[in-house]
């Protein structure tokens, strides 16, 4: 991991009058660089060959003769061959040259080395560096790690799906679209072994991803993915946010539920195991009587990266739960970093960021307001790592 020292040293190079927000052009780069425009940044989205018109083209920028902002977000966009060519150190001296702070992203740490980026990708990025590596599941201290260390609800882990003896969720990677996932869920062990053999008969697992699966209860309920910020430079008021609360979209398991009984037990051999691929999110809210519970999952999540991952947690991080029947709700993925479903927030904010700010607050923005809070505070240092 990098020494923080080298970070900041690179920071006071930095003309903070003419900081820039930078953001890999995927996962929620919209939402990032939204909200940086809201709070007077220009922006930076590092796109893939390939994969560049929705930054470069359809949501580029432009102004009129006196530099007002006509359309857009996107500021400026490097186009390259991939994208963790980012970490190269000629793009990290123009990076520093244009005085950018980069936003961790999902896609960032996917497609990008994690090693690299903690030993060297010398760049402030706003967040925790050091948490980014807990989001992967093979990993010893991942977030379940530190949810058991912090006493938090989550699903029940089963070791053996011998035992399996209630609906659990296989969690995995899919063979073919790495990035997605491989996910099933299955009643028993005989259920178990017929959806493995169907899902490894059509190349959406491989029984090496198998072997690392994770087993886990399935918490059967809505799902509420909360998007909260915690900010450590708040002197008046409560440093942990509740931003926002979206719900996922995904395929092909929301077209299973859209069709009658009949129509599902028509399914072919291929079409009837349902696939767990992210393709959209929408906006939602809880009722007042439980946000307490949720705040408390959030303090005590707080409290347990600073003790582990010291400094602890900086700015957005999601915790995507599950609740039962009795209002009891269960955490089942963490993201240490700015949410997938944030993009529901741009613009319009969202009712709770809205609330607690008195304007429209989406995650984006309030990130971008954390760093020009920091620069007229003097302690930028201290959102960045």
């Amino acid at each position: 991991m990098l020494d923080l020292e080298i970070i900041r040293k690179t920071l006071e190079e930095y003309d903070r009058e003419q900081l820039k927000i930078g953001v890999v052009a995927s996962h929620s780069a919209l939402d990032v660089c939204d909200g940086a425009v809201d709070e007077g940044f220009p922006t930076l989205a590092v796109c893939q060959k390939g994969r560049e018109k929705t930054y470069d083209k359809y949501f580029k920028s432009f102004f009129d003769k006196k530099g007002n902002r006509i359309r857009g977000v996107v500021d400026e966009t490097w186009i390259l061959d991939k994208f963790r060519d980012v970490l190269e150190e000629k793009y990290q001296e123009r990076l520093r040259k244009e005085n950018v702070l980069f936003v961790p992203n999902r896609s960032f740490t996917s497609y990008a080395s994690l090693d690299r980026i903690e030993d060297e990708f010398k760049i402030p990025m706003v967040g925790s560096r050091n948490l980014l590596r807990s989001e992967e599941r093979e990993e010893e201290k991942d977030y379940y790690w530190l949810l058991e260390k912090a006493g938090l609800p989550f699903p029940k882990k089963v070791e053996d799906p011998r035992d399996i003896d209630r609906l659990v969720m296989v969690k995995l990677k899919h063979k073919e679209k790495r990035l997605e996932r491989g996910f099933f869920t299955a009643a028993s062990y005989e259920e178990y072994n017929e959806k493995v053999d169907n899902l490894l008969k059509h190349d959406v697992i491989t029984k090496e991803d198998l072997k690392n699966a994770r087993i886990e209860e399935y918490i059967i309920g809505p799902v509420f993915n909360f998007d909260f910020f915690y900010s450590p430079l708040n002197e008046k008021g409560y440093r942990t946010e509740l931003i926002g609360i979206d719900w996922r979209f995904e395929t092909s398991l929301d077209g299973h539920v859209r069709l009658p009984a009949p129509q599902q037990m028509t399914l072919n051999e291929e079409q009837i195991v349902p696939e767990y691929t992210v393709t959209g999110h929408n906006s939602a809210t809880l009722r007042e009587s439980q946000l307490e519970k949720i705040f408390k999952l959030a303090e005590v999540f707080v409290d347990a990266t600073k003790e582990h991952y010291a400094p602890g947690i900086i700015g957005p991080f999601c915790l995507q739960t599950c609740v039962d029947k009795d209002l009891n709700f269960y955490i089942y993925d963490v993201a240490p970093r700015t949410g997938g479903g944030t993009n529901v927030h741009m613009n319009v904010g969202h009712p709770y960021g809205n609330t607690l700010w008195g304007k429209r607050m989406s995650t984006g923005r309030r990130l971008a307001m954390e760093v020009r809070r920091a620069v007229e505070m003097e302690r930028l240092e201290e959102i960045v790592t």
